[in-house]
């Protein structure tokens, strides 16, 4: 491994300890931590728009674990930053858990197992595809989900019983990250915005 890039790895692995990130590592069950770390590997591969970390936090609440989604998207922009260095550093499976066990001593041992096992199985597939994810700057689309509403309550007399579209679009930022991003617009609105689509649907079948 490259001196840069042991650097590089370094930083990565001490970001484990920065803020109590391993500690919250600890909280989060083996099969949770498999399925956050299996979602970042297809989105370092550009299977997946981002890691829904809003879902994923929800469930693991409700199985009885106190972690906040906050706590969590860290630590999987920490674990994807730790999968792109290593892909780009070309390591062996041996080579980062190897740097793991030098570097962060606090780390549950069923981690490092998933690691391992995610690494082993899908790590070489993302060390191509690298150089094209650090290219992007902008976030990606999802999904986009509306529903009507009436006005029940104003300051005005007039607003009441308005109608309204609640419109939340769904986007993974460039880290990967997905958020739900919500806002209304009145029924002339969302029309004018339901028009623009459909320009943009006519140019499209023109390309």
């Amino acid at each position: 491994m490259a001196a840069g890039s042991a650097v590089v790895l370094a930083r990565a692995l001490e970001a484990l300890d920065v803020g109590g990130a391993a500690d919250k590592i600890t909280l989060i069950p083996q099969d949770f931590f498999a399925e956050l770390c299996e979602q970042i590997i297809q989105h370092l591969n550009h299977k997946i728009p981002g890691v829904n970390t809003a879902e994923l936090c929800q469930r693991i609440q409700t199985s009885g674990i106190e972690i906040n989604i906050g706590d969590l998207a860290k630590i999987a922009n920490i674990v994807s930053f730790l999968f792109s260095t290593a892909a780009r550093s070309n390591l062996s499976t041996e080579e980062l858990i190897t740097a793991l066990g030098n570097a962060v001593s606090v780390l549950p041992k069923h981690a490092v197992q998933v690691i391992r096992h995610v690494w082993n199985e899908q790590g070489k597939s993302i060390s191509v595809s690298e150089d094209a994810r650090n290219t992007a700057t902008v976030g990606q689309f999802v999904d986009i989900k509306w529903k009507l509403g009436v006005a029940m309550s104003s300051d005005s007399c007039r607003s009441l019983k308005y109608p309204y579209v609640t419109v939340t679009l769904k986007v993974a930022d460039p880290s990967g990250q997905i958020t739900d991003k919500s806002f209304e617009m009145t029924v002339p609105q969302f029309k004018n915005f339901f028009r623009q689509f459909k320009e943009m649907a006519a140019v499209l079948e023109t390309v």
